[in-house]
C-alpha cells in the first residue's frame, strides 16, 4: 500500500486552504497557499475548477481530514466503521478516535513538527507506551497510557532539536505533559472542541451514507 510522497502543499492547495502539514512553514510567508490565490488547485485546470456539488463537498471534507491525520482511503474507512459502532455521534466519534492515535498525541505532545513527522518518529521505534517499544502509528491509546520517548533516542541531534523547542509548543488540556522526563499522559479523553481544525464532520458522514 503505497503512501504520498509528493510536496504536501500541493495538498493545501487541492483543498483551497492551510491543512497545516509541514509544521512551522504553515505559519510564514513561505506557505503556498500565502502565495497563490486560494481557490487555484494544482494542475493545468486548477485555475478553472468549477463550482462543487453536494458530493464533490461531501468528499473535499472527507479529504481533508484523511490529509490532516495521514492516512489511506481503507485505514480511514475502517476507523469511521468503528466510529459508528460507538455511541454518540458518528462524526464527532471519528475525529476523537483520530485524536487518539499515536502519532497524533506525539504530535500534540509538542515532540514533532507534524503529524508526518510524528508518525516517522514512531515507525522508527523513538516511543515507548506504558514502558514498552511502540512503532505503530495508528495505535489507539486509551486512558491512563503514558506515551515517552526511549532512552535510546535522546542523544540523537534532531531529537535534541525538538526537546530544545519543548517550551514554546502549546500542550493540550488532555494530556499531562511532563517536558522534563519528555513524556505525556492521557488523562481525559479528548472531546469534540479539542479538535484544532474546523472540520465539518457531518459531510463526512453523509459521504459513508450513500
Amino acid at each position: 500500500m503505497s503512501r504520498y510522497t509528493g510536496p504536501v502543499c500541493r495538498l493545501c492547495r487541492r483543498e483551497g486552504e492551510k491543512l497545516f502539514l509541514k509544521g512551522e512553514r504553515c505559519y510564514t510567508d513561505k506557505c503556498a497557499i500565502g502565495r497563490r490565490a486560494k481557490s487555484m488547485a494544482p494542475g493545468q485546470h486548477g485555475a478553472s475548477m468549477k463550482k462543487q456539488k453536494e458530493y464533490g463537498t461531501q468528499l473535499r471534507e472527507k479529504q481533508k481530514a484523511k490529509r490532516i491525520y495521514g492516512l489511506h482511503e481503507t485505514q480511514f474507512k475502517n476507523v469511521f466503521k468503528r466510529a459508528e459502532k460507538k455511541d454518540g455521534m458518528a462524526g464527532v466519534n471519528l475525529l476523537i478516535l483520530l485524536e487518539m492515535r499515536l502519532d497524533n498525541i506525539v504530535y500534540k505532545m509538542g515532540m514533532a513538527e507534524s503529524r508526518r513527522e510524528a508518525r516517522q518518529l514512531v515507525t522508527h521505534r523513538h516511543f515507548t507506551v506504558n514502558g514498552k517499544k511502540a512503532n505503530i502509528p495508528s495505535m489507539t491509546l486509551k486512558l491512563g497510557d503514558v506515551v515517552a520517548l526511549s532512552e535510546r533516542s535522546r542523544s540523537l541531534e534532531k531529537i535534541k532539536d525538538l526537546i530544545a523547542n519543548l517550551d514554546n509548543r502549546q500542550s493540550v488540556k488532555w494530556l499531562d505533559v511532563d517536558k522534563n522526563n519528555i513524556s505525556a499522559k492521557m488523562i481525559a479523553v479528548p472531546t469534540r472542541d479539542d479538535v484544532d481544525f474546523p472540520f465539518k464532520e457531518h459531510l463526512i458522514v453523509e459521504l459513508y451514507s450513500k
